[in-house]
């Protein structure tokens, strides 16, 4: 992948500022989804690949049990709200997490790891979707939306072998999942999913270099970016609500300088444990 390293803080902002102007979408606003990343070395894998072995072959079973389990906090009718539920709750998914907001993925990618460079991801989802199987760019005309809801989703493709089975061809699409909590709104947070249990979001960025950008945040910009999001209020007790957020936020507070653990992951999560939000607050 190919990734622009950025100076400053205004170097960044401004960046990001061109790369998300509307162009020929018919939206009034950008078609930008981001994820942040706190180390490089992270990547864009799902947490269902993270389990190895033949890890496709367990997804139905995760996926039903987690209602069978679960069926106490049902979220909807739709398999697509079920997997929104279990990846917001930490369960082993195909999905990834993304925002709307360059600054909430910019906050998981310089909460934790400050001595180590950060990366932004930014992908043009109407781009994206313009190479989505026919009876999926239909769904969306006919709405006249950006994103699918999971309604959406499930009107044509009411589970995951259906929906793999609508192109040969590895596909991504960007969903809004249901508002399952105050974490959700507040992070903007938008899903992916591949049409592929297999196939990575990186491998198929890696196949369409023309519609993504990346920015490499050095560990000095780093820091001056995190100095900017807490002055402007992007921070844990904003972004993950509730006592868990606070106890992240002041731990964080008073240790400045602190390098602390993180596991191999991604961008930002809307689950509850701190481990989760260093993992990448997005499906990591």
């Amino acid at each position: 992948m190919k990734i622009d390293e950025v100076s400053s803080w205004r170097d960044l902002d401004d960046a990001v500022a061109r790369a998300s102007e509307p162009r020929g979408t018919g939206h009034a606003h950008s078609a930008m989804v981001f994820r942040g990343l706190a180390r490089a070395s992270y990547t864009h894998v799902s947490s269902l690949s993270r389990l190895r072995g033949d890890y496709a072959a367990l997804e139905r079973h995760l996926v039903r049990n987690f209602r069978k389990y679960a069926h106490c906090r049902r979220p909807g009718s739709t398999v697509w709200d079920w997997l929104a539920l279990g990846q917001h709750h930490g369960l082993p998914t195909r999905l990834l997490d993304w925002t709307f907001s360059p600054l909430v993925a910019l906050h998981f990618a310089t909460a934790s790891w400050p001595e180590d460079d950060a990366v932004l991801l930014g992908v043009d989802c109407h781009a994206a979707h313009r190479l989505l199987p026919e009876p999926m760019r239909a769904e969306l005309d006919r709405e006249g939306a950006l994103l699918f809801t999971t309604e959406m989703l499930a009107a044509v493709a009411g589970d995951l072998p259906s929906f793999d089975r609508l192109s040969e061809e590895p596909f991504l699409v960007f969903f809004e999942p249901p508002s399952l909590d105050e974490r959700v709104v507040n992070q903007s947070s938008v899903l992916s999913a591949m049409s592929r249990p297999t196939h990575q979001v990186q491998e198929w960025l890696g196949e369409h270099p023309g519609l993504w950008r990346a920015w490499s945040i050095p560990a000095p910009v780093k820091a001056e970016v995190r100095e900017r999001l807490d002055q402007a209020g992007v921070t844990e007790r904003v972004l993950l609500p509730g006592l868990d957020g606070l106890a992240a936020w002041l731990r964080r507070y008073y240790t400045p300088g602190s390098t602390e653990d993180g596991t191999q992951g991604g961008a930002f999560m809307s689950g509850t444990s701190t481990d989760r939000q260093r993992e990448g607050w997005m499906g990591a």
